[in-house]
């Protein structure tokens, strides 16, 4: 069973929700390995991915996504769409919902902007990332990558370093997480770390060494300089990455199986090294695989679909 009508964050979810989708998605995987990846599950329906910020990964799993499942897709981007004209966010929508979509696929640069949507379409709503709220696929695909690796994510010690207080990947990874029984710890910039983000359940660390002692999994993210209004957040990329950049030294404090994660796109020498990014414990690759089966099982039990074929 699944509760939600869209997707449009990730506190909505109940652990059991989330434990519906990573498990949906364990299947789907086994059709990206079949000769012909293609199922007629989603056959009549219609997308509609809605970009108005830019995008690869996501934007090109779910219309890989989309497509293994035989829906009909509609692309649109900020540059293509009447938004250049003027055109508000509610018309745009409006004049796609004339078009009885059966989904749409939003990313949007302003924080609720998929929460506003859903409230005034009948088409199911997908959060694809809004402002620095929340980006739920990411999330779920996440903590499908670590179940892969490391088994239930109950127990596990994980690290998340970088610019959290602009990153909705952080903010949806920490409930994700934590919904999921892991232990998360958050280290970077005073600057980067929101205030009073212990709420959340979390543990914020002193330095990158004392967040990655013993951890399980590292999840580094990109510096959201698009966010941050032109502020000047730290002294520069060479200072971060000598402060706060994951390297083999410090991912020694890890615990020897420790898996090494990242949103994308890698700023290399920065967030972490070129050496780390490809290491044997790197699992960034494995995210972007995990990321199209996460979102055919999103479609899937958002269109309340029969079973697998």
């Amino acid at each position: 069973m699944f509760s939600q009508r869209h997707l449009l964050d990730i506190e909505s979810l109940s652990r059991e929700d989330i434990v519906t989708v990573l498990d949906l998605a364990e299947r789907f995987r086994e059709i990206s390995e079949r000769p012909i990846k293609k199922v007629p599950t989603l056959r009549g329906k219609t997308v509609v991915n809605l970009f108005m910020e830019p995008s690869t990964r996501t934007r090109s799993s779910f219309e890989v996504a989309e497509k293994r499942m035989s829906a009909d897709s509609l692309n649109f981007s900020a540059s293509g769409s009447a938004t250049k004209k003027g055109e508000t966010l509610l018309d745009t929508v409006r004049n796609l919902q004339a078009m009885a979509p059966d989904f749409i696929v939003i990313r949007h640069a302003y924080a609720g902007a998929p929460h506003f949507i859903a409230r005034h379409v009948d088409a199911a709503v997908i959060n694809a990332g809004d402002g620095a709220h929340a980006h739920p696929t990411q999330a779920l695909l996440d903590c499908a990558t670590i179940r892969e690796h490391k088994g239930p994510l109950d127990g596990l010690e994980i690290a998340i370093v970088g610019d959290i207080a602009h990153s909705r990947v952080a903010r949806s990874d920490i409930f994700a997480f934590t919904k999921l029984g892991a232990n998360v710890r958050l280290s970077g910039p005073r600057t980067m770390i929101p205030r009073h983000v212990e709420a959340l359940g979390v543990r914020v660390e002193p330095t990158v060494e004392a967040a990655l002692e013993g951890a399980d999994v590292v999840m580094t993210l990109r510096i959201q300089a698009e966010r941050q209004g032109g502020l000047c957040l730290f002294p520069s990329t060479r200072e971060y990455a000598r402060t706060f950049g994951i390297n083999h030294q410090r991912l020694a404090l890890a615990k020897p199986d420790a898996i090494v994660m990242h949103p994308g796109p890698i700023n290399r020498g920065v967030e972490m090294t070129p050496e780390v990014a490809d290491s044997e414990r790197s699992v960034i690759l494995s995210q972007v695989t995990h990321g199209v089966a996460v979102r055919m099982a999103v479609l899937f039990l958002l269109a309340g679909s029969p079973p697998v074929e």
